[in-house]
């Protein structure tokens, strides 16, 4: 299967095991240099309406994605042990 990032970017991610809709894909983590997808990364929910800014962001493994479907991309995950906090500039990684 091939999938363009563009194309993942526009597909909002839900959890299997709560229902849960996390949002939508920002971006991935790749295996260097085998070029093998690691994760995908979803900016966490927001603060204060948005004013403040998101969360801890969720670094989803590669392998807990169970369909990617042409809207949605279903992920079997326990999501609280997926969170990464973000640093002081607001980067997943520094």
């Amino acid at each position: 299967m091939s999938v363009k990032f563009t194309d993942l970017q526009c597909k909002e991610v839900i959890c299997v095991n709560d229902g849960r809709r996390l949002g939508f894909i920002k971006d991935i983590q790749l295996g260097i240099p085998e070029g093998e997808v690691l994760a995908i990364v979803v900016p966490g929910p927001c603060r204060m309406m948005g004013l403040l800014g998101h969360r801890d962001d969720y670094l989803i493994p590669w392998r807990c994605i169970r369909r990617i479907g042409p809207e949605i991309v279903l992920v079997d995950a326990k999501i609280e042990e997926c969170r990464v906090p973000r640093n002081k500039c607001g980067w997943l990684f520094s």
